[in-house]
């Protein structure tokens, strides 16, 4: 259950509250996480879309 809970932070469903406010560069790393983890996932629905519909 960890690994979700960190995925689910990075993408910001899920913030705890009694952690205090993370830096600007903190939240950058989290956005850049956040833009490869929603690439990548589109690149694997574009090989899997691929490897069906051939």
């Amino acid at each position: 259950m960890g690994i979700l809970k960190q995925i689910a932070e990075y993408l910001y469903i899920k913030r705890d509250k009694s952690k205090p406010k993370p830096s600007l560069y903190i939240r950058m790393m989290h956005g850049m996480n956040r833009i490869s983890i929603i690439v990548f996932l589109i690149a694997l629905l574009i090989l899997l879309y691929r490897w069906i519909f051939k």
